[in-house]
């Protein structure tokens, strides 16, 4: 399947892709950013490009900006591409209203024939991205390391 470009965010967290989607002004890229500075890698910033491929949703850089991040204020920063990874949660910025428990499990949104769980957040001023590395721990998709592989191969081909 071709790609598609969605317009988010994303990060890799121990080779689990981290989507942050939401309206322009929400905290996309400075969550993104609180991630990157604890160890986080950067996929895209304000787009990705998605893929199908056995079973999981590929999140791989977006053309024309990869490796481009925004600091608001600041302008444009260059960073190290993260590779591939397969998408185990989307966090949703400035939309739903995020709730203090929410339900489990969370509900899911069908990408490219590809169910992923979808989480209100509110990055808010208290420990943002501490807060969605938790997320991503109880509520991200579970892949097999085989697999984690196989979504990085491409790259390691480049």
């Amino acid at each position: 399947m071709t790609g598609l470009v969605m317009q988010a965010g994303a990060v890799v967290i121990g080779a689990r892709a981290l989507l942050i989607e939401g309206p322009p002004g929400s905290g996309k890229s400075s969550l993104a950013l609180a991630l990157i500075e604890r160890g986080a890698g950067l996929i895209g910033d304000d787009a990705v490009t998605l893929t199908a491929s056995q079973g999981r949703l590929i999140a791989g850089p977006p053309p024309n900006i990869a490796g481009l991040i925004e600091v608001r204020g600041v302008g444009l920063a260059r960073l190290e591409v993260a590779p591939p990874a397969p998408v185990a949660l989307i966090l949703t910025l400035g939309g739903l209203p995020a709730e203090r428990l929410p339900e489990t499990p969370l509900p899911a949104r069908l990408i490219a024939g590809v169910a992923v769980p979808v989480l209100a957040f509110d990055p808010g001023p208290l420990a943002p991205a501490a807060r969605a590395e938790w997320a991503l721990r109880m509520h991200g998709l579970v892949f097999e390391a085989s697999s984690l592989r196989a979504a990085q191969a491409p790259n390691r081909r480049r």
